[in-house]
């Protein structure tokens, strides 16, 4: 298995693999549109686990700046994904080891990430990576497509 960085032919596998995890479509153009946006940025990490030409996993990393103290960087991480079939594999651990370097090499002071509460297999696997949950409590809030930046309201004018 080889960790690599995303490409823009593995899109369509990816979002099989989100269509596998969360029951629903994904819009493989606004994915090919966010990508563009995002292969050029340092700060996005995308990650893909290649197993013989066949994407298996991924995951993303995002490091953000900090205006306090020694003002270190941090890294946020997003989407972690194994195929339903490749899981205890050690996918996930070479997906989270491999953006821990890249964290460390932007001189990351942490990592953060949320997961649903209901995913204690999920937990247990983060928990064995040295991750903990006990000191920190996640907040995530969900907003209405009619409040997301770029969506359009009740009378078809943009929300800005």
């Amino acid at each position: 298995m080889e960790i690599r960085k995303l490409t823009e032919d593995d899109l369509v596998s990816l979002a099989v693999l989100y269509k596998q995890f969360w029951g629903e479509e994904s819009s493989l153009e606004k994915m090919r549109a966010t990508f563009q946006r995002l292969k050029t940025n340092p700060n996005y990490i995308l990650l893909v686990a290649d197993q013989r030409n066949n994407l298996v996993g991924s995951a993303m990393g995002i490091i953000c700046e900090e205006l306090y103290g020694d003002c270190m960087p941090f890294m946020v991480i997003e989407d972690v994904i194994v195929d339903k079939h490749q899981r205890r594999l050690g996918i996930a651990s070479s997906l989270m080891r491999e953006l821990e370097r890249c964290a460390a090499k932007h001189n990351c002071n942490y990592i953060i990430f949320v997961t649903e509460s209901e995913r204690t297999e999920a937990h247990r696997f983060y928990e064995s990576l040295g991750y903990k949950s006990d000191a920190y409590k996640g907040f995530k809030k969900r907003l209405k497509k009619s409040q997301q930046v770029g969506s359009v309201d009740s009378q078809g004018r943009a929300v800005l």
